[in-house]
């Protein structure tokens, strides 16, 4: 049975009210009416509740209730409330929502996330303070900690309210010791809400930590009024899979957002910052006419700007990371499109969330390769989510040429195809779910192929692998220039002193010379080595047998003189003109073994 806002036991101020009205809401949903009650009656909550499932006002309408309640009014700079985020984010979408209902009310806010400078949020703290704190915790911890400048600890003394948000994610990015900072500074007689997606052990632990006697609030879906089974995901939620080979994988997504409906917005997840910074230029291209956003854990500034931009267009396409999977809240994302499993089954989950939120409907669909099929059946045992099969469209036209050509024109596009690939293959040997998603089980060949690499690159993974489906590009890479004029510069003149010296500037000359040292002198060498091992060994077992202790030797570093060091680069450099033909075999004997005849 619904709940109107008007009908809560405990009557919200008409401002509150009013705020609530504006943003369309009639009725409560189920976390909300359950936790909204206990935090006006000074209870802790810990609660649990499907992605999207509108935990967001569930502790903001509360937490300014509690203020307009108190029964001294909160001056300038005493804070009465603190909501820590895990990523800035979905800090500055609590923000916003807060913006929202404080039109009315007589309190001020302030945003504490990366991004900024921490001298101009101790500025704004020391000029107009704030009664409301929204912050992630690394900055919320440096702040609390700074004493000859600011004195935060003294304005958290009036705190009415503690709320974690997505508890279980602030835990994975390996927030605890922030946050059993942070709580160190709060005072003892506080509410505290605890709102996850998940409850994990950490979070548990977190609980028994943070609130005192909390009152546990879990609320689930089932799939049908019919069906008792719980889900993890909205029952507004339709989830999908397609089949596609790793050589058509890129071409399948084109086709896919080619056939949909003009005006759709779209999250495509990806499993590594490489990968969003390049088909992030892939799809720029071969999407014409619509508008390609990226958001990646690696960008600074730039995520705030590209996150509200995306926001606010009527449509376009997001590429991103998990950096995006948890709490944010974008208008009508239409389909969730994972190209790639996600690192964990409950990441599916919350990658899911960013559509069909508070009753809406919405799509998602994972890309699976023929080697993944069984990562269906995974996801039904753990997380209780039914797939449905979409049938894959025909691949989209010229997508490897296309994409190689855009590498061909800028080189820069070229290494970000190259890191991305090795990015993807290194992610996919440390997936959580390596049962079923193996990577022994991937054809390389064809996987770079999807890539559009020009060219294999040199790496561990490949080694003894068959690659022969592969065609790479039949040109000469050194040829492939920079469109960045100071970059194009900077590399050619490291060019002529590789062709020069045959050692690429920047590299370690000594690691340069190993590397090419002659196979027998190198051999030569570690057999000489083992021979000395094992004699130390012999020995030292003969002294044991006669109960007399071996004697300790420090080790002495071996350094080559300034006239050794120099001999071996010219040997170096002249055994890399002779595998570059630059010199015949004849002249590259006479330099380097000399005149043998003494």
């Amino acid at each position: 049975m619904e709940t109107r806002w008007d009908e809560l036991d405990t009557k919200l101020s008409p401002p509150i009210l009013n705020a609530i009205n504006d943003l369309g809401f009639s009725f409560m949903t189920p976390v909300q009416a359950a936790c909204i009650p206990l935090l006006l009656k000074n209870k802790d909550v810990a609660a649990e509740a499907v992605t999207g499932s509108g935990k967001t006002l569930a502790f903001v309408v509360p937490l300014l209730e509690i203020l307009q309640r108190r029964a001294e009014p909160l001056k300038p700079h005493e804070v009465g409330a603190i909501i820590v985020s895990p990523t800035r984010e979905l800090a500055a979408q609590t923000s916003e929502v807060l913006t929202h209902f404080l039109r009315g009310l007589p309190w001020s806010q302030l945003l504490l996330v990366g991004g900024r400078s921490v001298a101009q949020d101790v500025a704004d703290l020391r000029a107009n303070g704030a009664n409301i704190l929204v912050a992630t915790p690394g900055r919320l911890e440096d702040l609390l900690e700074r004493k000859h400048d600011l004195n935060l600890p003294a304005a958290v003394k009036s705190l009415e309210l503690l709320v974690l948000d997505e508890a279980d994610r602030l835990l994975d990015l390996g927030f605890e010791k922030s946050l059993s900072t942070i709580l160190s500074y709060l005072p003892k007689q506080r509410r505290t809400g605890l709102f996850s997606a998940t409850q994990t052990k950490e979070v548990a632990l977190l609980v028994r930590a943070g609130l005192r006697n909390p009152v546990f609030v879990g609320v689930k879906e089932k799939t049908s009024p019919s069906n008792t089974e719980v889900v993890s995901t909205p029952s507004t939620l339709s989830n999908y899979y397609m089949m596609c080979e790793p050589d058509q994988k890129l071409a399948t997504l084109v086709s896919f957002l080619k056939s949909q409906p003009a005006m759709q917005k779209y999250m495509i997840f990806l499993s590594t910052c490489a990968c969003v910074e390049y088909f992030t230029v892939i799809l720029q291209t071969l999407l014409t006419g619509v508008q390609v956003f990226a958001i990646h854990g690696k960008m600074k500034k730039k995520r705030v700007q590209v996150f509200d931009s995306f926001r606010a267009a009527d449509s376009g396409v997001l590429l991103c990371t998990d950096v995006m999977a948890r709490g944010v809240d974008i208008p009508e994302v239409h389909w969730v499109v994972q190209y790639d499993p996600p690192s964990s089954a409950a990441a599916f989950v919350h990658r899911c969330g960013r559509t069909a939120r508070i009753g809406n409907e919405g799509s998602a669909l994972v890309l699976l390769l023929p080697s993944e099929d069984a990562y269906t059946d995974f996801l039904h045992r753990n997380q209780k989510v039914r797939l449905e099969r979409l049938e894959a469209p025909a691949p989209a036209a010229n997508v490897l040429s296309r994409a190689r050509r855009l590498q061909l024109q800028d080189r820069a596009v070229a290494d970000k195809a190259t890191q991305a690939f090795v990015s993807y293959v290194q992610a996919y040997a440390k997936h959580e779910c390596n049962i079923i998603l193996r990577l022994k089980d991937l054809d390389l060949g064809k996987l770079a192929t999807g890539f559009c690499l020009l060219k294999l690159p040199k790496m561990p993974e490949l080694r003894g692998r068959d690659t022969a489906c592969f065609q790479p590009v039949d040109v000469d890479l050194n040829d492939v220039a920079y469109k960045d004029p100071q970059k194009e510069s900077s590399r050619l003149r490291k060019l002529r002193e590789y062709r020069q010296t045959g050692v690429w500037p920047g590299r370690s000359r000594a690691a340069a010379g190993g590397a090419t040292q002659p196979w027998a002198l190198a051999q030569e060498r570690r057999l000489a080595q083992k021979a000395r091992r094992n004699k130390r060994r012999t020995g030292k077992q003969r002294l044991k047998e006669a109960g007399a202790q071996p004697p300790r030797r420090k080790k002495k570093p071996r350094t080559l003189s300034k006239d050794e060091m120099e001999e071996l680069v010219r040997d170096v450099a002249l055994i890399k003109k002779l595998k570059m033909k630059k010199v015949t075999q004849e002249e590259f004997d006479s330099q380097f073994f000399g005149d043998m005849s003494d």
